[in-house]
């Protein structure tokens, strides 16, 4: 492939990692990230356990959980009235891994 096919590739991959991207970002989600990524709880924390270990206020928390969630980057499951929150395995993240791949390839092929 030319170098303006795999530039427009790499534009499209930028187009479909957008969300990700924005989430990931903001230093405060990245804690929020680290915090379900570093639990053994295999079914999610709760609001008041992620405000606990990032000290941050609960409506913080809950703003860039939703966030996260709507970047497909984290899931919430119901119990009764309680919310779990936990990474999505399948999430969106697989965009990034293939914008990294393509733009690795590129200059491979061009630099």
């Amino acid at each position: 492939m030319n170098k303006q096919g795999q530039l427009n590739i790499i534009k499209e991959d930028f187009i479909n990692c957008q969300k990700v991207l924005l989430a990931i970002g903001d230093e405060t989600r990245q804690s929020i990230l680290l915090v379900l990524m570093g639990t053994d709880c295999q079914t999610g924390l709760r609001v008041g356990e992620i405000t606990e270990q990032t000290h941050l206020s609960r409506p913080a928390v809950s703003h860039h959980l939703k966030v996260l969630r709507d970047a497909g980057v984290i899931l919430m499951r119901k119990e009764g009235t309680k919310n779990f929150y936990y990474i999505n395995v399948r999430s969106e993240l697989g965009l990034l891994r293939t914008l990294v791949s393509d733009i690795d390839t590129f200059m491979e092929n061009f630099y």
